[in-house]
């Protein structure tokens, strides 16, 4: 490919609407142009990224015995009413008529449509196991469409879908996908973890997620540098800090604390550490007999985990923050002294493992400015209704597995392989006949990566100050060549030219620079677009017979022989 003949158009400054540095970069060499809100024309240069993404992707797919096929962009509510998704769905999914007034979505995904299509393609157990595939674009209503490709409204998604004939088969199909997953976020040169998630509004039992390791990354990655054991933040179990409760050695008092509501605000008032506070915070769940309040309790300098508390009993079906008027009535006071002593049977009380085994703690008195001191369990309230892992992790926490302390890096989610079970295939009765003759739900999996988030996932975790820094397993071309003053040197454009067929016939992806411009726009440019390497060709080196080359990553600059080039572009790639 020569410079002249493609397309692509720098800029010299960052984009005002930008916050993330993949944005910034996209924008800044050309790879994508806005057109709405979350909306972008991928330009050549960032289609050839996501092309060799899409090739990785495909070929570890087919190797897993994946099929690829291609699903509807728009799909009939009808489908999506039969699973009771059309309902459940917020505003994210996209709704549309045709001009006879029915209804459809854009999809954002196709558990539905991919189901319809089992039932009605596969009729015997012999035919199973089968796991379906399409990349293809997505669209996601966004209420606050940000960070460029990495949370747009429209993307692209590779999708994959299996069908079993039971649960044995699932899980190998899960496990097979697993491994496809690793393979592809290797293939990618990617710093990546696998960490168990959350299922969330996708349904299912069994999940992890791929994310790729990133400062910028709006997760917390949970692990332990000393086992295996990686989770989401939202999943990651916090075990108890106490092995044990220590008897009591202090009276309960009361104490004036006039203006403070924050537990740390509170320790300092008193002279004492945080972690011997208690944090009360109060949730509500709708019934039929009305509303009940419960009473979270976690350590001061602890965090109350939302996904782990929807998952407990009671909870599953939703649940709320109680209202400052439902507090006020309840408890007699506002929510910066609520505590546990001295409640009614109205008021559940789930305790956090911690604080189940603390003793003489600091909690709200139910006075407005006022707290308790030395309250303990038993003697001064009676014991939780419930204890349960109800808090975030933190780092150095114990690892679940008992394997060292815990750690917490950011990342970016990219993929995500679900165990779904019959959560769409018996809502849409796609059966099977067994080996008797009688119909049985078939067993799904589902499996997403987000295409184009992984070219933003790339640059947030490879670029400089110069620009972006690639793989070389994404780059749009793994070699530039540079010549200087190529119109004003024959022997500088025939070597470049030479150059250019001697890299191209080794199988390297190369772009000759064959624009007339002066030698520091052209290393600008192709810096801030991150070719891996970059070969320079000027007349005092060809004087002396070598040639200039320059690793993107780490700018680390050497020398070669003209005869050696192709082998010494071939070291610096490896």
């Amino acid at each position: 490919m020569r410079a002249s003949q493609f397309h692509f158009q720098t800029l010299k400054e960052d984009p005002s609407d930008a916050e993330v540095a993949s944005h910034r970069l996209m924008i800044r060499a050309g790879m994508i142009r806005r057109l709405g809100a979350g909306i972008y024309s991928y330009m050549p240069l960032g289609l050839r990224v996501i092309r060799r993404v899409e090739a990785i992707v495909r070929e570890e797919m087919n190797a897993a015995g994946a099929i690829e096929l291609v699903m509807p962009l728009v799909q009939p509510a009808e489908l999506w009413q039969e699973t009771g998704r059309w309902d459940k769905m917020g505003p994210e999914l996209l709704r549309l008529q045709d001009r006879h007034g029915r209804d459809f979505a854009f999809q954002p995904t196709s558990e539905e449509v991919i189901t319809d299509i089992a039932r009605q393609e596969l009729k015997s157990w012999k035919q199973l196991p089968k796991n379906f595939y399409q990349i293809q674009t997505k669209f996601r209503d966004e209420r606050r469409p940000r960070f460029g490709v990495m949370r747009g409204r429209e993307f692209v998604m590779k999708d994959a879908y299996s069908f079993d004939r039971d649960v044995a088969g699932a899980e190998a199909s899960y496990d097979r996908m697993f491994a496809c997953y690793s393979r592809i976020f290797d293939r990618l040169g990617l710093a990546y973890r696998a960490v168990a998630a959350d299922t969330g509004a996708i349904g299912g039992s069994r999940s992890h997620e791929f994310q790729v390791i990133a400062e910028t990354g709006e997760d917390a990655i949970v692990y332990c540098p000393d086992s295996d054991y990686a989770a989401n933040i939202e999943l990651a179990e916090a075990v108890s800090l106490l092995s044990g409760r220590a008897s009591p050695t202090q009276a309960m008092a009361l104490v004036p604390t006039p203006g403070l509501a924050a537990c740390a605000e509170v320790a300092q008032h008193l002279g004492l550490p945080t972690s011997q506070t208690v944090k009360s915070v109060v949730v509500a769940v709708e019934t039929g007999a009305g509303v009940r309040l419960s009473l979270l309790l976690v350590r001061g300098d602890h965090e109350v985990n939302e996904v782990k508390l929807g998952k407990l009993a009671g909870f599953e079906q939703g649940w709320r923050f109680a209202t400052a008027a439902e507090i006020e009535s309840t408890f007699g006071c506002g929510p910066g002294s609520l505590g546990p002593v001295g409640l009614t049977d109205q008021v559940r009380v789930i305790a956090d493992r911690t604080v189940a085994q603390m003793s003489d703690f600091v909690v709200g008195a139910n006075q407005s400015g006022a707290h308790l001191t030395g309250v303990n369990w038993g003697r001064d309230l009676p014991e939780p209704s419930l204890v349960a892992d109800l808090r975030n992790v933190v780092a150095g926490d114990p690892s679940p597995d008992g394997r060292g302390t815990l750690a917490i890096q950011r990342g970016i989610e990219v993929g995500h392989v679900f165990y779904l079970g019959t959560k769409y295939s018996q809502a849409m009765k796609a059966t099977t006949l067994d080996e008797t003759g009688k119909p049985r739900v078939m067993e799904m999996g589902c499996y997403g990566i987000g295409v184009t988030r992984i070219v933003g996932a790339a640059i947030e975790q490879n670029h400089d100050d110069r620009g972006m820094i690639w793989p070389r397993a994404l780059a749009p071309f793994e070699v530039v060549i540079c010549p200087l003053g190529a119109g004003k040197s024959t022997a500088v454009a025939e070597q470049a030219e030479k150059s250019y067929r001697a890299l191209t016939a080794a199988g390297y992806q190369v772009i000759l620079d064959d624009r007339d411009e002066r030698p520091g726009v052209m290393f600008a440019d192709w810096e801030l677009i991150g070719v891996p390497v970059r070969v320079t060709i000027g007349e005092r080196g060809l004087k002396e017979g070598r040639l200039e080359l320059l690793k993107r990553r780490g700018l680390q600059a050497s020398e070669c022989s003209l005869e050696g080039l192709v082998q010494a572009v071939g070291d610096l790639l490896a």
